[in-house]
């Protein structure tokens, strides 16, 4: 048997005609993916525009818009307190993250020294272990440690040490995909700046920063938006109205209509407290999805 062969005019037509159904349809599920994640944003819109009658209406059309929902959501609260609040936990967070993590990662890609990789698997190893594992360990821990300086509290409790300071240990997930970006800048340039007179630091400061800067950008935008959103922290170790973050400022909506959480309030002030989250997506969107794609891409 002759196997049948095509023209090649005619199988360049048919080669470029798959190629447009495989576009058609990717971004056909890329529609369909957007739309799903937009749906919850819509209804929040929606329902932050409804009148306390109206809440109950199926349609997520409101028959009246009802702006003042916003004023009103903002009426009472100590929304000032808590917004200074998070912007210090958030800012201390990710500076304590970036730094922590680049000083570790750097340790471990270019530093030579008895037991690294045995460090770093160790600390690779912590990735497994879940959040909730060591919730309760470290609020003890927290509870045990004096509070110098800070008045009445005898304890890291009721102050924002404990959501705070361990950003200064390092990230173990931040340090693997650091120190896998730094191994792929040329060992050539520390070489030289080490003939220069250059310390660890100089050329951890002065080279490797700046040249990991993709990588650095998306830790600070993961962190920001870890730091910003984080509710279950605050929660457990904020007790003083006056410290609470705009996450646990917005639980006030709870029982705020009668004793039935208030969903035009709560919905009107969760759009104004995701704001800043959306404003550095959108203008750190190259660099966030240049950090998903090292994520996704690393080697060991």
């Amino acid at each position: 048997m002759t196997a049948i062969t095509l023209p090649t005019e005619r199988r360049s037509k048919i080669q470029a005609t798959v190629r447009r159904a495989g576009r058609v349809l990717a971004w056909l599920v890329l529609v369909g993916i957007a739309i799903l994640w937009l749906v919850p944003f819509i209804w929040m819109l929606s329902t932050s525009l409804k009148d306390p009658t109206d809440l109950m209406n199926k349609s997520w059309i409101p028959t009246r818009l009802a702006w003042e929902n916003f004023t009103y959501a903002f009426s009472y609260g100590m929304w000032e307190q808590w917004t200074m609040n998070t912007v210090i936990i958030t800012l201390v967070s990710v500076i304590g993250t970036v730094l922590s993590s680049t000083l570790v990662a750097y340790a471990f890609a270019r530093l030579r020294w008895r037991g690294r990789d045995w460090l770093f698997s160790l600390v690779l190893a912590t990735m497994m272990l879940p959040d909730v594992v060591t919730m309760i360990p470290r609020f003890i821990i927290f509870a045990k440690i004096p509070a110098f300086g800070f008045q009445g509290s005898r304890n890291w409790i009721n102050t924002f040490l404990p959501l705070t300071i361990p950003a200064f240990t390092g990230s173990s997930f931040y340090i693997f995909l650091l120190r896998q970006f730094i191994r792929s800048i040329p060992m050539e340039l520390s070489e030289a700046a080490k003939i220069d007179g250059a310390s660890e630091l100089r050329i951890w400061w002065s080279i490797i920063m700046p040249l990991a800067k993709p990588a650095v950008a998306a830790v600070a935008i993961f962190t920001f938006q870890g730091a910003w959103q984080d509710f279950m922290g605050p929660l457990i170790y904020l007790q003083s109205e006056r410290l609470y973050t705009l996450q646990i400022g917005l639980r006030q909506f709870e029982h705020a209509a009668g004793g039935a959480p208030a969903w035009n309030w709560l919905m009107a002030a969760s759009l104004v407290v995701i704001i800043p989250v959306l404003i550095i997506f959108v203008l750190f969107q190259n660099y966030f999805i240049e950090g998903v794609q090292i994520g996704g891409s690393i080697k060991g």
